[in-house]
Order: C-alpha cells, then sequence, then structure tokens
C-alpha cells in the first residue's frame, strides 16, 4: 500500500503559480514562435533556467456527425516528417480573439464544415516544459456543408491536406494502436469517446465557458514584454 497523501475530488485542480524571473532572454525570433530563455528565482533562494517557446495558442475541434464519425484533415508535418491525422485546427489569430469565433473559423476554413451545437470538449498545454501554448478543444455537432471564409486563401501543407470522414471507434482503435498521434487528435478523440460513452455530453462545459489558463498567459506576456521592451 502506498504511504502518499489521498487528495480530495475538489482538490484536483492545476494551480497558477509565478516564481519571480531575475533575467529574461529572446534567443531567436520565428514566423510565428519566440525561443526565450528565463531565469526563474526558486523558492529555496536558489536560481534556475529555463528556455522555452513562446506561442499565440491555438484551438481544435472534434467535429462529429449524427453516425459518429469524426471529420479529420490528413496534412504534413515538415518537423516530424509524417503525414499526420488531425482535427480542423489552428492558432488563435490575433492577440484576444475570441475562441469560440476562432474555432469556427477554423472549421470553415480546413473542412468547409459549419455546426449548431458548440462545447467545450477539454482544454490542455501541449508541451509545457517547452511550451507556452494553451490549446481548447471543442465538441462541434450538428455539422453541414458550408463555404470557406471570404478572403481564405488555401497554401502551403493546406494545399496538399485531404478531409475525411472516420468512425470515432475506429479512430480511438487507432490511437490505442499507435497510429495516429496528433496530440489534439489523441486528446480530443478519446475525451469525445469517453463523453459519449458515459453520457457525459450534456455536462459538458458551454462554448464560451471561461478559459483560466488564457488569464494567467496574458498577465505572464504582460512581464515579458516589460522585459524585452526595458521596462522596469
Amino acid at each position: 500500500m502506498l504511504d502518499l497523501p489521498i487528495v480530495s475530488a475538489d482538490e484536483i485542480d492545476d494551480e497558477a503559480v509565478s516564481w519571480p524571473i531575475v533575467e529574461h532572454r529572446v534567443l531567436g525570433e520565428g514566423r510565428i514562435q519566440t525561443f526565450v530563455s528565463d531565469t526563474v528565482r526558486t523558492p529555496d533562494g536558489g536560481e534556475m533556467v529555463r528556455d522555452y517557446l513562446r506561442h499565440t495558442g491555438a484551438v481544435g475541434v472534434i467535429a462529429l456527425d449524427e453516425q459518429e464519425r469524426v471529420v479529420v484533415v490528413r496534412q504534413v508535418r515538415h518537423p516530424v516528417g509524417f503525414r499526420l491525422v488531425e482535427p480542423p485546427a489552428g492558432l488563435l489569430d490575433e492577440d484576444g480573439e475570441d475562441v469560440l469565433v476562432a474555432a469556427k473559423r477554423e472549421l470553415a476554413e480546413e473542412a468547409m464544415v459549419e455546426a449548431s451545437d458548440w462545447r467545450v470538449l477539454v482544454d490542455y498545454m501541449t508541451s509545457p516544459g517547452c511550451l507556452q501554448e494553451t490549446l481548447r478543444v471543442y465538441l462541434a455537432r450538428g455539422l453541414t456543408s458550408s463555404e470557406r471564409p471570404e478572403g481564405f486563401v488555401v497554401e502551403n501543407e493546406e494545399a496538399d491536406m485531404d478531409v475525411v470522414l472516420v468512425s470515432l471507434e475506429d479512430l480511438v482503435n487507432a490511437i490505442y494502436a499507435g497510429r495516429v498521434q496528433n496530440p489534439t487528435m489523441v486528446v480530443g478523440a478519446l475525451s469525445a469517446y469517453t463523453a459519449l460513452r458515459t453520457g457525459r455530453v450534456e455536462q459538458l462545459r458551454s462554448a464560451d465557458s471561461p478559459w483560466p489558463a488564457r488569464d494567467v498567459k496574458r498577465r505572464r506576456d504582460d512581464e515579458l514584454d516589460a522585459f524585452e521592451h526595458g521596462v522596469s
């Protein structure tokens, strides 16, 4: 038997914690992300250095039809050298952009689909040890075909991307078999499957539910921007 403290249900909660930043440096700037290094004061009075990517954040959509099929895209991802099975997803293009509006835009841009029923499926942090990205995944139902938003141009990877329907059951089996590896697809599909099979769909959060991690990100961004602009 393990001799460990037992945490009650209402104590299971990620806690926003900010240790003092002693020094902040920009190591490199890319088209989307910025590579930075922070020297941080630890509670015992010591210091540690952490290098990570600043990131705007993103949204993903598990779009599910009446036959429990998921709208997925198959897209080449150059860094990993794979064409991945993914849900429609994309960056939050502007600071302060409404998250639900962004999710609807991505579903229309990538899959030419719209939905009448939107719920928050899950929030997660992609790789919190080295990447600032926070990501909200929606469950979208009541699907119909739509046009792409005016002015949207298909280019780069998206020009070679195809859009298909996949049985949710088959998708879950492929995930457990190790054949589907995109993190938003894995997190979203397994969450949707669990919600459906346990009768939790109607208890999912509303589409406009607060996203506390974004508030923490904004505060941290303000702090980092002050360092980068020499504001004490």
